[in-house]
């Protein structure tokens, strides 16, 4: 299975747009796949920063967007989708800001990237509890992936200028 994953607001190894970020708007941009074949059951897509908190010193991988259980008929997601947004039956998992929602780069120091990561799975993942981590679903995708798409934006936090 040849997945791919695009985005049509920043092309692969490209600077994230500002509306993005949390120097901007903080929602989530549009996303489209492709590949996606009748064996598929479900989807899972989990963004990360794995600079944080300084690209010269990473310490952690940071997690920005935790998606699972999205319909294999869906072929994108839209700017901003969250909520009614996201397509029919997709559960929302805990971010590391301990949200169940898209949270924004915001990097304290530095360009950091984010890797964008859809993985097609042979099986749904109903057994995990409302707001599970990315490590959770991770567990829980274990043995079951067909296929991965990855897509990867990078952004470095603006800097004001003083006045005066």
């Amino acid at each position: 299975m040849a997945l791919t994953l695009t985005s049509p607001a920043f092309a692969h190894g490209h600077e994230i747009p500002v509306r993005y970020t949390d120097d901007g708007n903080d929602i989530s941009p549009p996303l489209e796949w492709t590949g996606v074949t009748g064996d598929v059951k479900s989807l899972a897509l989990i963004v990360e920063d794995p600079d944080a908190p300084d690209p010269a010193r990473p310490q952690r991988t940071w997690v920005h967007w935790v998606l699972y259980d999205i319909p294999p008929s869906a072929r994108s997601l839209e700017e901003g989708a969250r909520g009614a947004d996201l397509p029919e039956g997709t559960r929302v998992g805990s971010n590391d800001w301990g949200k169940r929602a898209w949270g924004g780069p915001a990097p304290p120091i530095g360009r950091h990237r984010y890797f964008f990561r859809l993985y097609a799975l042979d099986t749904e993942l109903r057994s995990l509890t409302p707001g599970a981590t990315k490590a959770d679903v991770l567990r829980a995708m274990d043995g079951h992936m067909l296929a991965e798409a990855e897509l990867m934006g990078t952004y470095e936090k603006r800097r004001h200028r003083a006045t005066g």
